[in-house]
């Protein structure tokens, strides 16, 4: 683990994988770490693999106040210029998928090519959301039967899952959710013309295959794939037809 030292915080992220190889970032989503890649990371050794902890997850600090999705791009980028990382192909997942896209909008410099996992263009909050965006509602409870399929919530990629959202510090889960409620990106999403892999969940209720087959359209060229026996956790409930379709995107954008 390594940190990068910011004025108003410390960002923690990991890097592994072939140091001198194309970059490949991985941005997860609330409720989870960059431990969250680990089940997909030993089908990445042949990039450079960068997994930056969003604010307030894994060892990343917590600033004093409410922010909103221009910080957690904000930082996205310092740990990428820190890094000296340019043209890398950018995983956002949930409201990392946000990030993803506005970070593409933004730095078209760091960004040659988007998957989009389990994510969409915006993604509005349902009522029990609201109440951990407010501070009145539990993450892991709200999260968890959203994210697995009734008959897949008792195995371990469950209970991985549950853990992580248990171990989130409760003020960054509603501050990352109220960051997400207020982001709309279809606009400017809708400009994007660098290659684009979406990938859904058929189990996900979190981010319903409907929304991110929405987003695809909104792309020039995008493709998409639906994990069939998968929610929202693809790492862990699907790591190998998960990692399947992002070795698939790299190789065919000869990254």
């Amino acid at each position: 683990m390594s940190l990068l030292l910011l004025p108003e915080l410390a960002l923690s992220y990991e890097q592994g994988g072939d140091p001198s190889a194309a970059p490949v970032v991985l941005l997860h989503g609330i409720g989870m770490a960059a431990d969250y890649w680990d089940p997909i990371l030993h089908r990445l050794s042949a990039w450079r693999v960068i997994r930056p902890e969003m604010r307030g997850h894994g060892a990343s600090g917590l600033p004093d106040g409410t922010f909103g999705l221009g910080a957690l791009v904000r930082d996205v980028e310092a740990v990428l210029d820190a890094l000296g990382v340019r043209d890398a192909v950018v995983l956002g997942h949930g409201l990392g998928g946000l990030v993803a896209q506005a970070l593409a909008v933004k730095r078209l410099d760091l960004v040659r090519g988007l998957i989009l996992s389990h994510t969409a263009a915006r993604l509005p909050l349902a009522a029990d959301l609201r109440q951990v965006a407010e501070g009145t509602a539990p993450l892991a409870d709200t999260l968890l039967p959203r994210a697995f399929a009734r008959k897949d919530r008792t195995t371990q990629a469950a209970q991985n899952y549950a853990a992580m959202l248990a171990r989130t510090d409760a003020t960054a889960g509603s501050a990352c959710l109220a960051a997400q409620a207020s982001a709309d990106l279809y606009t400017t999403t809708a400009t994007l013309t660098l290659p684009t892999h979406i990938i859904a969940g058929m189990h996900d209720a979190l981010v319903p295959p409907d929304l991110a087959q929405e987003t695809t359209d909104l792309i020039r060229g995008a493709s998409y794939t639906m994990l069939r026996n998968s929610g929202h956790a693809s790492a862990l409930d699907a790591p190998d037809a998960y990692a399947d379709e992002i070795i698939a995107f790299l190789h065919k954008t000869g990254h």
